[in-house]
């Protein structure tokens, strides 16, 4: 819709994989040359972590796009796979012959043999199992007596775990460390930073036709990192209102009145960083607590502070203290912000 308003032949943050708009930055090209290295020189089992919507689909593609072709790719789709179907399931993945009814010895000899003449071709095979979290224990298991198949040099499969930072919970359990220690590589998608959430925006803009400068302003950049949390999927979703929010104003730059309104629509609220009033209890804990200590080890016994002369003349009050009628209104007062504070929406600000 607004494509032609801002001068773009195509969508510039879609949340569908487009190997043509990856983005280098953030160590994502970093970690793509390091897993297509890993793959290539057979080093077995390759984990990769991150957030939901840190990039670990789009790693996928680029490897499906950049690997040497001698790699053929076999997909994991159902974390949720049984363990006594994982053959039946690379099987069926690499069109070998075998039937759903032939047990599981036949159809790892007919695996197995696939692969040395793979091996043979100077040909691998490499299993790509995304949503890793989600797999059981007893299935992951199963998948690491995989890699027993190997002649005396080589692997003749590899795989590489992807998901999230749960599965290393589930591989920290005794009765599968036997996985983890066959695992050499350890790859973590962190986060982007403000200034590679500036660099991804423009790089995807630029990969999409956009030819005017910056379009997003420093304060639109801000308020997406703080919103998205430097998480890929997020930071897409809200330059891509944010766009559309602008081409409804005819604004010619996005700002961050539209990244709000963004955030507003797709609920990425975020705590508001303006509540002083922890921030002030704290403090004076500590300072009375300081001015204690200071009294405990110079023999000075503690006095809190003269009140201010305004509350001398109230009724009911001696110095240092407040009467039951003003104590019960402040509870009172207190009772009614806390009750307001945690009713209400969290700003967007």
């Amino acid at each position: 819709m607004y494509y032609k308003y801002f001068g773009l032949r195509q969508a510039p943050f879609k949340i569908t994989p487009d190997p043509r708009l990856f983005f280098t930055g953030g160590n994502r090209g970093a970690t793509l040359d390091a897993l297509i290295y890993a793959i290539t020189s057979g080093e077995g089992i390759v984990k990769v972590l991150g957030e939901v919507g840190s990039g670990k689909t789009m790693l996928c593609r680029m490897l499906e796009v950049e690997l040497p072709r001698n790699v053929e790719i076999v997909y994991f789709a159902n974390p949720r796979l049984a363990p006594e179907h994982v053959l039946h399931a690379i099987a069926f993945e690499l069109k070998l012959p075998v039937g759903s009814d032939d047990d599981r010895l036949k159809v790892l000899q007919v695996l197995q043999d696939f692969l040395l003449r793979k091996h043979a071709d100077n040909r691998r095979v490499v299993v790509f199992i995304e949503e890793a979290q989600s797999m059981p224990v007893a299935t992951l298991e199963e998948i690491r007596l995989l890699t027993n198949l190997e002649t005396s040099e080589d692997k003749l499969l590899q795989i590489v775990l992807f998901g999230q930072p749960e599965l290393d919970e589930t591989l920290a359990q005794h009765e599968i460390r036997q996985l983890r220690e066959r695992i050499t590589y350890h790859f973590y998608l962190e986060p982007f930073s403000e200034e590679e959430i500036r660099a991804y925006i423009n790089s995807r803009l630029l990969a999409s036709g956009y030819r005017a400068g910056e379009l997003f302003t420093p304060a639109a950049v801000r308020a997406i990192a703080r919103h998205s949390r430097g998480l890929l999927r997020r930071i897409n979703i809200l330059a891509d209102k944010a766009m559309l929010a602008a081409y409804a104003e005819n604004a010619t730059r996005i700002d961050r009145k539209q990244v709000l309104i963004a955030a507003r629509d797709s609920e990425y609220h975020v705590e508001p960083s303006t509540r002083w009033w922890p921030w002030a209890v704290a403090a004076g804990l500590l300072v009375v607590l300081g001015a204690a200590l200071y009294g405990w080890l110079t023999d000075t016994p503690f006095r809190f502070p003269e009140p201010p002369a305004m509350m001398k003349n109230l009724p009911g009050t001696v110095p240092g203290s407040l009467g039951a009628s003003q104590l019960q209104d402040g509870r009172s007062t207190a009772g009614k912000y806390l009750a307001g504070s945690t009713g209400a929406t969290p700003s967007a600000n």
